[in-house]
């Protein structure tokens, strides 16, 4: 009998860990995890203390981030039946039925958008929602339509940390938090198009239109050069706009620019190889999460200081 407990306990385990995994999937956590940081970097840098609010207004985003990620998987199952980056995806692969999506998407919605509302403000809420309709009412079907669609979808990006400053009680007006928001929002567009150089083939291929139906190889990889340089000019102008404190921070965002100069201009230089693209794709990542972790880092020091 102790034996057939712990065989049920044991299957009941791995019920619950398959299950969860496939949640994982539908919500692309990597992504939605990301939207939280930077979610919780725009709350930090207007708050002049640190609360629950802080909790609170990345859980309400996450959980709209991880709602609109759901339903875009099953907006796209067709799309991802043809893509083998995608085919063993939940629902292409049959692993959940499509109203198992459904119900996930509108249950997390709903949580989220409750907990912002009740917790935080009614700014957040709106940016939180607006966020939502804006990936999958409006980047989601212009996907199908153009192959410049990245550029009006990074505004998904870009509001995040717009939410969590305004849940923090920040002006809206505020110049500094437009040029973060404004730097996640050019930062999307490289990292897309790094992408393309690994997947373009696919996507076109799943008849979507993409730019490698437009361009070339190599006119793809200087146009996301030219992409990369932008996003590095802006993390220079958001280390002299005011908002970094401590000069040890500025030194610090500079180095990580320099540093993707310098690894910009290595990629531009090297081959088309697989290995050359996700090096930079790395790379780009890493300095946006460096800035993420500087510019939080900078202000809770002040904030801390000052108990």
């Amino acid at each position: 009998m102790q034996n057939l407990a712990k065989t049920e306990i044991l299957t009941d385990k791995n019920i619950l860990l398959k299950r969860l995994s496939v949640i994982s999937e539908l919500t692309k956590l990597k992504i939605t995890v990301l939207v939280s940081l930077t979610t919780a970097l725009g709350y930090i840098l207007a708050a002049e203390s640190i609360n629950i609010t802080l909790l609170f207004a990345v859980l309400g985003i996450f959980l709209l981030a991880c709602s609109s990620s759901a339903l875009n998987q099953y907006q796209e199952i067709e799309i991802d039946k043809l893509m083998p980056r995608t085919l063993h995806r939940p629902l292409p692969s049959g692993k959940v039925s499509e109203g198992f999506v459904l119900n996930l998407s509108v249950i997390l919605l709903l949580a989220g958008s409750l907990i912002l509302y009740f917790f935080t403000n009614f700014s957040t809420l709106v940016i939180g929602v607006f966020t939502f309709f804006w990936y999958n009412g409006i980047y989601t079907p212009l996907k199908r339509k153009s192959a410049f669609a990245i550029i009006p979808g990074s505004l998904v990006g870009a509001l995040p940390p717009l939410a969590g400053w305004a849940a923090a009680g920040g002006s809206l007006l505020d110049f500094n938090i437009y040029l973060i928001s404004f730097y996640f929002f050019i930062w999307q567009i490289p990292h897309f198009w790094l992408l393309l150089l690994l997947y373009g083939k696919e996507y076109s291929e799943a008849g979507l239109p993409v730019l490698n139906n437009i361009f070339s190889e190599n006119q793809i990889k200087r146009i996301t050069f030219v992409w990369i340089i932008i996003t590095m000019l802006i993390s220079v102008a958001i280390a002299f706009s005011g908002i970094v404190i401590y000069s040890v921070s500025l030194v610090l965002l500079l180095v990580t620019s320099g540093f993707l100069l310098f690894n910009s201009l290595i990629f531009l230089s090297s081959g088309s190889e697989k290995k050359d693209i996700i090096k930079m794709f790395v790379k780009i990542n890493v300095h946006t999460l460096s800035i993420i972790v500087l510019l939080s880092s900078d202000k809770l020091i002040s904030i801390f200081k000052n108990i």
